[in-house]
């Protein structure tokens, strides 16, 4: 019989609890702002199985992770990056967890502010990216035909 191995169910990284049950790139692809090419390159770059499960890793392997994460936007090219270009600063960045709703939040109230069309279709709830709206994105109260009693 094979002897069971320690499992750790949960594993925090970047203020996430992964899951230790699956394998590491599909654990980090729990990270807000990571998806799976993002986490193959980050366990590529920490010298870690990408197909080892997450929980199985031993405590160096996980401290090697937080630490590609926290540096991931300095250690790849801009092209690799969620935010190639940040408003503000004009520098590439890579946003993880809670930093990525929040920034979307604040580009989208930018853009109500300064009144662009996008801002002005987001406020009015409408389709952004000029999807057709004749017969589809409708919202409230259904409206029918309503046919004639003969």
């Amino acid at each position: 019989m094979a002897q069971e191995e320690d499992i750790r169910y949960f594993v925090r990284i970047s203020n996430t609890d992964l899951d230790g049950t699956k394998p590491v790139t599909t654990a980090l692809t729990g990270i807000k702002g990571v998806g799976r090419h993002t986490a193959l390159v980050i366990a590529q770059m920490a010298g870690v199985n990408p197909r080892e499960l997450m929980g199985k890793l031993s405590e160096a392997d996980v401290d090697k992770l937080r630490e590609v994460v926290e540096t991931y936007e300095k250690k790849v090219p801009a092209w690799m990056v969620n935010r190639p270009k940040d408003i503000y600063t004009g520098e590439p960045r890579h946003l993880f967890g809670t930093e990525v709703v929040t920034t979307l939040e604040e580009d989208i109230n930018l853009m109500r502010k300064i009144r662009s069309y996008k801002g002005i279709r987001h406020e009015t709830g409408q389709k952004v990216r000029g999807q057709r709206t004749k017969s589809t994105g409708r919202t409230g109260a259904t409206v029918g035909v309503k046919r004639k009693k003969e």
